[in-house]
């Protein structure tokens, strides 16, 4: 019998309800009105400054609750359990019309996204390959195309409720496409490890 074997694979984690409504709640109250800074990406798109889990209690319970989901996912990508810091976070609001544009994030290893208010289906992240990878350079695409986990570009993750909470390589694009609905409130952010070693050659971090 065939097998087919899905060749190094994207990990991808969904924690549903990862946060507490009391934590989600609060969030959305205290950072919403800081949400001052805009986006080039849409007119309808702000977000707060670059925040430190010590700049808030909220944050400080916040991040507490991912870290332990940090090391989890981090032991998928690198094989090992290792320690994990949260260099920095920040609060997205997007209001009817505003998107963001395609993008990944640099300088960290995980990145993440905890959705603190109901999100319209319309502007549900979406992650794509990288444009310019190692495919084929001329694709077969048409109405009559089944798409799959290898021949799709991108894919659009599932329904979130407020608390749920996303980590992915901080190498992914993604991007969110307009939003139809109410306002969307998201917590952003990026971690690295304490340490990653190659036999011997070893890298420090500092959160």
């Amino acid at each position: 019998m065939n097998e087919v074997i899905p060749l190094f694979p994207t990990p991808f984690l969904r924690a549903p309800a990862a946060l507490p409504r009391t934590v989600v709640d609060g969030l959305v109250q205290h950072f919403s009105g800081l949400a001052l800074q805009d986006n080039n990406a849409s007119a309808n798109l702000s977000h707060t400054q670059m925040l430190r889990p010590s700049d808030s209690p909220l944050l400080v319970d916040a991040a507490a609750l991912i870290t332990p989901k940090l090391a989890e996912f981090g032991a998928l990508l690198f094989g090992e359990s290792l320690g994990w810091a949260i260099k920095e976070m920040w609060v997205n609001v997007l209001d009817e019309g505003g998107r963001q544009a395609m993008h990944n994030h640099a300088n960290s290893f995980i990145s993440g996204v905890v959705y603190l208010t109901p999100t319209h289906p319309s502007s549900r992240t979406v992650f794509m390959k990288s444009p310019g990878g190692h495919d084929f350079s001329f694709k077969n695409d048409h109405a009559g195309v089944v798409t799959g986990a290898f021949n799709a570009e991108k894919w659009i993750s599932p329904q979130p409720e407020p608390g749920d909470l996303v980590l992915f390589p901080s190498y992914l694009m993604h991007a969110v496409p307009p939003n139809e609905g109410e306002r969307r409130i998201t917590l952003a952010f990026n971690a690295i490890p304490a340490r990653l070693d190659s036999w011997g050659y070893a890298v420090n971090f500092s959160g």
